[in-house]
């Protein structure tokens, strides 16, 4: 049997709802990479993207439908992927940065408020319309935004709970989030015209190129890291890259929007959880009361945006 048959036979075999739990753990695992790392947060997002599209550019162009959707990509949504690719490397460039700045559980759960953004961004651009739940959803949702993000300023918890500067850190984050519901929704019309990996390898190849840039413009140092870091590079591509969000992607294809969606709130969780056992990160009590008022809210306006 072929590699790629072999592909196609676990992805019959294996119970969608069984990917997508791996996949939540994969994506969990990211921030603990991320901080393990000592690499400039631009590299680290760089070469992540490069490892993922290495991982995935055989299996792409292994596939007869894949290679004709390449031919079949038109200008205007060739400007779209690339649009996506440079909101991704923003996100990824900046949620990475805030990492250094704020605890793993305010920037993974700040991070995860994309829905938030994605809805705004349809009401503003789209004209979709937003009912009273998601209005109530959404301001839930930042209330405790507010709350993760000044509690612990306010109170005075010291830097090894909250952070360096877990304003700038918080901020950082949000940013994260805003670039990631900007990736949503500039991408949500071609994913309906092309296959899910010839899209996402257009899409991450732009990214690439966008993190290449700012890495130059930094001054970063492209090559000078220790085989450490190489590992942990390639970690980031195959854990939350592949088995995390490509096989998110592959889930929504045979489950509920709604269901993929309430699943991914599993990430702060378990991302917090391991910054307990791997990093001896334990959160402040106003981290964790404000977060479960961001994911609380997140579930509201999702709920009610799918329904």
């Amino acid at each position: 049997m072929s590699t790629l048959a072999a592909i196609d036979a676990l992805e019959e075999r294996v119970p969608p709802l069984v990917g997508l739990a791996v996949a939540v753990f994969a994506v969990s695992t990211s921030a603990i990479l991320v901080e393990w790392s000592g690499a400039p947060s631009l590299i680290k997002a760089l070469y992540r993207v490069v490892f993922t599209i290495a991982l995935l550019l055989p299996l792409t162009l292994a596939r007869p439908d894949d290679r004709a959707a390449f031919r079949r990509i038109g200008a205007r949504d060739l400007v779209l992927a690339g649009a996506a690719g440079v909101a991704l490397a923003v996100h990824f460039g900046s949620w990475f940065e805030s990492l250094r700045w704020t605890s793993i559980a305010a920037s993974v759960t700040l991070v995860q408020a994309q829905p938030l953004f994605v809805v705004a961004g349809a009401w503003a651009l789209l004209d979709e319309r937003v009912g009273p739940r998601t209005v109530v959803g959404i301001g839930v949702a930042l209330a405790g935004m507010v709350l993760m993000s000044v509690g612990d300023t306010l109170l005075g918890a010291g830097a090894a709970i909250a952070g360096p500067a877990p304003l700038y850190g918080n901020a950082l984050a949000v940013l994260g989030a805003a670039t990631a519901g900007a990736y949503v929704l500039v991408g949500r019309s071609v994913r309906q015209r092309l296959p899910l990996l010839p899209y996402v390898v257009v899409v991450y190849t732009t990214c690439a190129l966008t993190l290449l840039a700012a890495a130059l413009v930094r001054g970063h140092p492209l090559f000078a890291y220790p085989a450490e870091e190489w590992l942990l590079f390639l970690a980031m591509a195959a854990g939350p890259g592949v088995f995390g969000h490509t096989v998110i992607n592959w889930a929504l294809a045979h489950v509920e929007s709604s269901v993929v969606s309430v699943s991914l709130l599993g990430e702060p969780v378990g991302s917090t959880l391991l910054a307990v056992v791997l990093l001896a990160e334990v959160p402040s009590p106003i981290t964790v009361v404000g977060g479960a008022v961001v994911l609380a809210g997140v579930l509201g306006t999702t709920r009610a945006r799918d329904g």
